[in-house]
C-alpha cells in the first residue's frame, strides 16, 4: 500500500478518534454508554468484522499461511512474557507496580484497534495474522493475564475459574473463522450479508470509542510521566523495527512481517484496565498508558507502516 493511502486511511482513523472525543466532551458519550457500546463491539461487531474479512473473498492466503501465523504468534507471545518481566524492572518501577507494566507490555489493543486499522491499511491477508494474534490473546490473558494481575484488594464474591474466560465470543468467532478459512465454507448470503454489515460497524464505533477513554482521562497528567515515554519508545518503536529486521532476514513475506509489525506498535489495550477495576485494583497506570499510547499510535504506526510499506 503506498504512502499517500496509508496516511489517507490513518487521517480517517484520526477523525474518527476525534469524533469520538468530541462526543464524550459534549455528553452524548458517559462512561455508562461508553461501557455498553464496548461490549457491542467487543462481543459482536468486532467478531463479525473477522468472520466477514475471512468472508470477503478478498484473501489468497493458503493453509501454509495459517500456520505460519500460528508459528509466529506462539513466538510473539512467548518474547512479550519474558519482556513483560524485564522492562519494568529495566523502567525501575516499584515492585508493587510492576504487574501493570507486565499486563501493559503483553497485553496491546491487537483486536479492538488492531482488527480495524488492519483491515484498513494493510493488504487482506494480514487480517489471518491479525486472527491469529487475538485467538493467542484471549488464551493468554485469561490464564497468564489473571495470574499476574492477582485477586485484588477488594475483589470479593466468587470468581469463575479462569480458563472459563477463554470461552468468549469473541475467541470462539475467531476460532470459527479460521474453520471457514482451512475448509474453504460458504455461508448463504443473508447471513454472509447480515455479519458484513455488523461487522462494518466495528471501525467508527472502536475508534469512537477510543476517542471517549482519552477525552475522560487525564491526558495532561499522563504526559509528564516519563516510564510511559520509554515504554513507549522501547515497545511501540523498538520492538517492532526489530520484529521486521527478523523476520527480514528469515525471508518472510512483505503482508506476514507488515502485519506482525503492526501488532507490535498497537497500543496498551482495555482488557487490563477492566479487570483491574473488576477486582478493586488502583487503574491509574493502566489508564494513563491506554490514553497516551493511543494518541501517540496514531503517529508511530503511520510512520512504521508507512516506512516498511516502501522498503520491503
Amino acid at each position: 500500500m503506498s504512502l499517500p493511502v496509508i496516511l489517507q486511511q490513518m487521517g480517517v482513523i484520526f477523525i474518527l478518534v476525534a469524533i469520538g472525543f468530541t462526543l464524550y466532551k459534549r455528553g452524548i458519550i458517559d462512561s455508562s454508554s461508553s461501557k455498553k457500546l464496548s461490549a457491542i463491539v467487543v462481543d459482536v461487531c468486532n467478531p463479525a468484522m473477522i468472520m466477514a474479512s475471512i468472508l470477503s473473498g478478498n484473501m489468497t492466503a493458503t493453509h501454509k499461511d495459517l500456520l505460519t501465523a500460528a508459528g509466529l504468534g506462539a513466538a510473539f507471545y512467548v518474547f512479550l512474557i519474558a519482556l513483560g518481566f524485564l522492562l519494568p524492572v529495566l523502567l525501575r518501577v516499584k515492585p508493587d507496580k510492576r504487574k501493570f507494566y507486565n499486563l501493559m507490555t503483553v497485553y496491546t489493543n491487537t483486536g479492538f484497534l488492531g482488527i480495524p486499522v488492519a483491515k484498513a491499511i494493510l493488504p487482506p491477508n494480514a487480517v489471518l495474522y491479525v486472527i491469529v494474534i487475538n485467538i493467542f490473546y484471549s488464551l493468554l490473558f485469561y490464564t497468564h493475564g489473571t495470574l499476574i494481575l492477582g485477586k485484588g484488594e477488594n475483589s470479593g464474591g466468587t470468581r469463575k475459574h479462569p480458563l472459563l474466560g477463554i470461552f468468549n465470543i469473541g475467541t470462539i468467532m475467531a476460532v470459527l473463522s479460521l474453520v471457514v478459512f482451512w475448509f474453504n465454507i460458504k455461508l448463504p448470503p443473508i447471513l454472509a450479508n447480515t455479519v458484513e454489515y455488523v461487522g462494518n460497524a466495528t471501525i467508527f464505533l472502536s475508534m469512537a470509542l477510543l476517542g471517549a477513554c482519552v477525552a475522560r482521562s487525564d491526558f495532561l497528567g499522563s504526559i509528564k510521566d516519563i516510564r510511559i515515554w520509554i515504554y513507549i519508545v522501547i515497545r511501540m518503536l523498538i520492538i517492532p523495527v526489530a520484529i521486521v529486521f527478523i523476520m527480514r532476514a528469515f525471508s518472510f513475506d512483505k503482508t506476514a512481517i507488515l502485519a506482525m509489525c503492526l501488532m507490535g506498535a498497537v497500543p496498551v489495550g482495555n482488557l487490563p484496565m477492566i479487570q483491574a477495576e473488576k477486582i478493586g485494583e488502583d487503574t491509574q497506570i493502566l489508564s494513563s498508558g491506554i490514553a497516551v499510547t493511543t494518541v501517540v499510535s496514531g503517529f508511530s504506526i503511520t510512520l512504521l507502516i508507512s516506512l516498511f510499506s516502501s522498503i520491503l
